[in-house]
């Protein structure tokens, strides 16, 4: 099971939709813009977090009510899904997840990224990369694996056999079908949106195309939303015993 989880893996980081600007470390070779991209949204969450957190006010300021508002919010996300007890440990992961996905779904529809020109492919954000998708995912595999065992331990393993060991193997492929699940409704959504909005600007430059954007930015958000709460739904499921 676990040579076919790897070959699964591998197999899917080989999937490429369009061109691609490659850098060569040895014998490995990695998608350049996805990294390029990668490195700018993180320079955009860490730069906007610190201005915002920079100086804390008991009376606080514009910057610092947004950062505690959606502080909030993904605490909120994490009480629902996780629980009361334990969900304050896993803010930072949720939170992160969350903002990642969310600020690079709408660098990709807001930022121009064809006018600067790579010797071969195209930048855009990150998470219409398969690559960049899978990753996340299995990070959420992880988590969800070592949330389980560290509340649980080895009885964490007995759900595969609930309610009976005749399910073992429909509970067994379900833990394999989450992370495929959220690889390829995250990458479909993004990918799908920049191929619309680009062909209609490029087919009607003006008017028609800013309705799409403005649904562009609200479906990214939305996508980012599921992620993260589904992460923390899939962490909670774990620790939960039923």
């Amino acid at each position: 099971m676990g040579m076919i989880s790897l070959n699964w893996i591998y197999s899917l980081a080989n999937v490429e939709v369009g061109q691609h600007f490659y850098w060569s470390f040895g014998e490995y070779e990695v998608h350049g813009q996805v990294l390029i991209n990668t490195w700018i949204v993180m320079a955009i969450i860490f730069i906007v977090g610190a201005l915002t957190t920079r100086e804390l006010k008991t009376i606080p300021d514009s910057g610092q009510s947004f950062a505690e508002l959606l502080t909030e919010f993904i605490r909120d996300i994490a009480k629902t899904q996780i629980g009361e007890k334990e969900h304050l440990k896993w803010v930072p992961y949720i939170g992160t997840l969350f903002l990642f996905i969310f600020v690079s779904n709408w660098s990709g529809a807001l930022v121009p990224w064809k006018i600067i020109e790579l010797p071969n492919g195209e930048l855009g954000a990150p998470t219409n990369d398969i690559n960049t998708t899978a990753g996340l995912a299995l990070l959420t595999s992880a988590a969800y694996f070592y949330a389980g065992l560290g509340k649980r331990g080895l009885e964490f393993f007995t759900k595969y056999v609930q309610p009976t060991p005749i399910l073992l193997p429909i509970n067994v492929l379900e833990d394999f079908t989450k992370p495929l699940s959220l690889t390829f409704r995250l990458f479909g959504n993004i990918l799908a949106d920049e191929l619309v909005v680009g062909v209609l600007c490029s087919l009607v430059p003006l008017v028609v195309p800013i309705p799409l954007i403005f649904l562009g930015l609200f479906t990214s958000a939305i996508q980012a939303l599921i992620f993260a709460t589904l992460s923390g739904a899939y962490i909670g499921e774990a620790m939960e015993g039923h």
